[in-house]
């Protein structure tokens, strides 16, 4: 009895999903196999493959713990990160995923996907170094990318004597920096990735720190009111019609709460066609719901006999989203082939699916120093770029600051089926 209910509690644990990022030998993957060493989260023969690996490649006495999150083979010998590496972990308090990002700058498409998805990023500063060109690049993609939280950890505060005007001198020059971007929460914590210095214990070598460890930042950091709770979206993935003898007559709408709470007995209307109707019933995946919101998927059914089909979209009638064949995106280039002006792609937005033509291509950002590039028009991989599209097919969208659910897109090479953009809509 008690196992069933230690399992349930930790499947209604709320979730974190975190990215790091920083500039190349920050330290990203050694802070993560602190956290996961110190926490008590590795394997016995984990730990013991990963000493093993440290003594090939020459660690003398300390055990190498990036090498927990480096896991290709060139990854190892190089000693950098190249793809993005997930690692799952759970506290009493909570549940973590980590997506370990590359720090080089030919790696921003790994970076973009890493984040996409991310509630908090982790961006590393070295004490020695400060604030560089890849925190400022980092720190752009985060706000890009819609990310609520940002921790800066100063790693390597061993190598500066821990010293606290070093410290108050970074995060200065780092507060004047994110004055810029639109991130709402951030943080700043002096650590020591290698030695253990307020990754998950506090470090008696900072006593002048009086702020929270990583750790408990992690396990503490508000997330619930991150989603939007305010616009109802609710993209349909799917019609199910069991047709059986027990359920004849169900006719439900399966898919995933986009935003806002749905409940039984809401007036609702259907886009495209403008049809209203009434929740008569919420089903989620143990029986009938009295609410939905997001990231929660269900089936939803209605009072009356409308014509759904997959791509359609149910809101609340007071409250529609955008209803236009013409956008305006930044997007993450992630193709070897540039982007193509009047160029033809297929695109994916919640679960609709259209094409589109690429219309105009308005500035490359220069992620380095943010500045806009408005003679520059060629797009490459890694590139980040402000375009306007316009699609075969209306699409029901919110800004991606607003509702990162609706409000973002990829778009698809026709001919490879290969994704080549994922773009954020303005």
């Amino acid at each position: 009895m008690t196992e069933n209910n230690s399992t349930a509690g930790y499947l209604d644990m709320e979730l974190l999903r975190f990215t790091t990022a920083g500039s190349v030998d920050d330290g990203k993957s050694t802070l993560i196999g602190r956290l996961l060493y110190d926490s008590k989260q590795i394997f016995e023969d984990q730990l013991e493959a990963v000493e093993k690996a440290s003594k090939k490649i020459g660690g003398e006495g300390e055990v190498n713990l990036a090498l927990l999150t480096d896991g290709l083979r060139s990854e190892r010998e190089q000693g950098i990160t190249i793809d993005v590496a997930y690692r799952y972990f759970a506290t009493p308090k909570r549940k973590f995923i980590i997506a370990d990002t590359p720090g080089h700058i030919q790696y921003t498409r790994n970076m973009v996907t890493g984040a996409s998805t991310a509630n908090l990023a982790v961006i590393l500063v070295d004490a020695r170094h400060g604030l560089v060109e890849q925190t400022a690049r980092h720190s752009f993609i985060a706000s890009l990318l819609g990310i609520k939280h940002v921790v800066y950890c100063i790693n390597k505060m061993d190598l500066v004597d821990y010293s606290k005007e070093v410290f108050e001198n970074i995060k200065s020059s780092l507060e004047d920096f994110t004055s810029k971007l639109e991130v709402s929460d951030i943080r700043y914590i002096p650590i020591s990735a290698l030695l253990g210095d307020n990754v998950v214990d506090r470090s008696e070598k900072m006593d002048w720190y009086e702020g929270a460890t990583l750790l408990y930042t992690l396990e503490s950091v508000h997330i619930a009111s991150d989603q939007n709770h305010v616009d109802c979206r609710f993209p349909v993935q799917y019609v199910i019609r069991p047709q059986t003898n027990e359920h004849h007559d169900y006719r439900g709408y399966a898919g995933r709460v986009g935003g806002g709470i749905f409940k039984k007995g809401d007036e609702v209307m259907v886009l495209p066609s403008g049809f209203t109707s009434k929740i008569a019933k919420i089903d989620g995946y143990d029986g009938e719901l009295e609410e939905a919101f997001p990231p929660m998927s269900c089936t939803m059914l209605l009072e009356d006999d409308i014509d759904i089909s997959r791509g359609d979209m149910i809101v609340r009638v007071n409250n529609q989203p955008e209803n236009s064949q013409d956008h305006e995106l930044m997007v993450c280039w992630m193709s070897q082939r540039p982007l193509q002006l009047n160029g033809k792609y297929a695109l994916k937005h919640t679960s609709r699916d259209a094409r589109c033509i690429v219309k105009d291509i308005k500035y490359k950002v220069d992620i380095n120093t943010l500045h806009r590039m408005e003679e520059d028009k060629k797009i490459g991989m890694n590139d980040i770029a402000r375009i306007t599209i316009r699609t075969t097919v209306p699409l029901f969208t919110d800004r991606y600051q607003r509702n990162r659910n609706t409000g973002s897109l990829v778009l698809i090479d026709e001919a490879t089926n290969e994704t080549v953009g994922a773009g954020m809509l303005l």
